[in-house]
């Protein structure tokens, strides 16, 4: 136990739980700076000072915490992925009790809505970011690839089985298609590619097999 003239004795374990959070604190800070710049700039874009800089620290801290920038990659690849991104159904597709053209419309509708905000441009940026890392760097590609895996496996498992040619996975992957291309074509061209038109890919894709 640590003695403070001043204020109330500190024992060592205290004092090692103060260092953790503040290390947590530290981590998350760069964290946050690295996923902005990048998805502003790209990943080379920026370097581990600039990102250093956007957190309010020094370079010694990102090296206190990280290797070096793969590692620091990796860290919010890992936070990233692990995040709630949306695995499972939209809402408006599980109220069984309206008919299913009602459902995929409004599904299109809250769709578009997600995509008008400024925090899904940035977070589109910075996967699409993540995934061109992941598939030069293997360590990477297998956590983005294990992230679409989880992502396919939730909504399959809210899909109905039935004897259909496709399989409620691989409506699953198609939907996941839908989901992710129809936004990176929405955000480069919104006029000629409106985002509503995923209510119709999700009764395309889904309809047959939602509850």
């Amino acid at each position: 136990m640590i003695s403070d003239p001043d204020g109330p004795a500190v024992t060592a374990g205290e004092q090692r739980t103060a260092r953790q959070e503040r290390r947590a604190q530290t981590r998350a800070a760069l964290l946050d700076a690295a996923e902005r710049l990048w998805a502003q700039h790209g990943i080379r874009g920026a370097s581990l000072d600039e990102v250093a800089a956007q957190a309010g620290m020094t370079k010694g801290a990102v090296y206190s915490n990280f290797t070096g920038k793969t590692d620091l990659i990796l860290a919010l690849l890992e936070r990233y992925t692990q995040g709630d991104l949306g695995n499972e159904m939209c809402p408006s597709l599980r109220d069984t009790a309206r008919p299913r053209a009602d459902r995929c419309a409004d599904a299109g509708r809250h769709y578009a809505r997600r995509l008008s905000a400024e925090e899904t441009r940035m977070k589109a940026l910075l996967l699409v970011e993540l995934w061109l890392f992941g598939m030069r760097d293997f360590s990477a590609g297998w956590r983005i690839a294990d992230w679409y895996h989880s992502h396919r496996e939730g909504l399959a498992a809210e899909l109905m089985p039935g004897a259909e040619e496709l399989s409620a996975r691989d409506r699953a992957s198609l939907a996941m298609a839908i989901e992710f291309g129809l936004a990176l074509q929405h955000l480069l061209d919104p006029d000629r590619v409106p985002a509503e038109l995923y209510g119709s890919g999700m009764d395309l894709v889904l309809g047959p097999a939602l509850p």
